[in-house]
């Protein structure tokens, strides 16, 4: 079975700690639902900086992280439907990019 890292782009920071607990509780119960196909719950992101090789920008890019998870899944497709029950993507604030882990 292959690795896949979901990269999330996007969501918003709760504003009140009872907003948070319910946040919690919608991704935990996403994860849940991946049993022991979820390898790394990963965690969010502050923000980031880009490096090229002129430069170092704050800006943390076009479509900076917020956060990431590895799971275990058959194929890209499979791992995208696992994509779809994140939270930010039920509730329109965000989306998951879906890349394979490849062995080296």
């Amino acid at each position: 079975m292959s690795q896949f890292i979901f990269a999330y782009h996007g969501g918003k920071r709760p504003e009140t700690p009872e907003e948070g607990e319910k946040v919690m509780a919608q991704w935990n119960a996403w994860f849940g639902t991946m049993g022991d196909d979820l390898i790394v719950p990963g965690a969010p992101l502050g923000m980031s900086k880009t490096v090229d090789d002129s430069s170092i920008t704050d800006d943390g890019g076009a479509n900076p992280l917020s956060g990431y998870s590895v799971v275990a899944a058959e194929s890209i497709e499979v791992a995208c439907e696992m994509a779809k029950g994140c939270p930010m993507v039920q509730d329109h604030s965000g989306s998951v990019e879906v890349a394979e882990i490849l062995e080296m």
